[in-house]
């Protein structure tokens, strides 16, 4: 991801023709969820003075381009009530997400159907039915803040594992007792679960502090 300034409500489309609606509050005030993951400008760069190129361009670095060149890309809303810019058509049935804008970090997201009914359960405070292994690219340069531990945790605690997420790449599991025993350490120096011990428990799979390359993924 996956704190946070919102956008209202959020639309999100699922390939060419499912599409989820999804409420989004001020999580900050409200206590509500948003995607759970910083989504922020690099280097500072407001979403407002960027082009619509540079948000397709922001959004697909989220994933490689095997992923990323057919994937449908979203903008956010402008504000409270509008639905998303659709900035380019997609057909792998992927899609992907510049950064939020006004938050701390640089990680755009690339999602699959999977991911994308997690991200609906979440918002909707369900439990998420995953029936099959989901992937989500977040390989941006940069990488955000948030709560390892927490799945609504929206600011630091003294108890909810405030940690920067390097770029990495996110793995859904359908029994998430098979993620018992793996670190939860975001600086453990390789993979590990966030939200270990709630229904939105996944692996989080870091590039940078595995070694991995964004070519070897291709």
């Amino acid at each position: 991801m996956f704190i946070q300034r919102v956008f209202g409500a959020l639309v999100i489309g699922l390939g060419t023709t499912t599409l989820i609606t999804v409420s989004l509050m001020a999580a900050q005030q409200s206590g509500k969820p948003t995607m759970g993951h910083t989504m922020a400008m690099d280097q500072g760069m407001s979403m407002k003075k960027m082009t619509k190129a540079e948000k397709i361009a922001n959004a697909t670095s989220a994933a490689p381009p095997s992923v990323s060149a057919k994937a449908q890309v979203l903008d956010w809303p402008a504000k409270e009530g509008d639905a998303p810019e659709v900035l380019r058509a997609g057909s792998n049935g992927w899609t992907c997400l510049p950064d939020m804008p006004d938050t701390k970090g640089n990680d755009p997201a690339c999602m699959d159907d999977a991911w994308m009914k997690w991200v609906e359960a979440y918002l909707a405070h369900k439990t998420p039915v995953i029936t099959r292994v989901g992937f989500a690219y977040m390989t941006g340069a940069g990488g955000g803040w948030g709560s390892n531990s927490d799945p609504y945790g929206m600011k630091e605690t003294a108890d909810n594992h405030w940690a920067h997420h390097n770029p990495h790449v996110m793995v859904l599991v359908p029994d998430l007792k098979s993620l018992a025993g793996i670190s939860t350490d975001p600086n453990n120096g390789g993979p590990y679960v966030m939200y270990a011990g709630t229904p939105y428990a996944h692996i989080m799979a870091p590039i940078a502090a595995s070694g991995m390359s964004m070519s070897s993924m291709k």
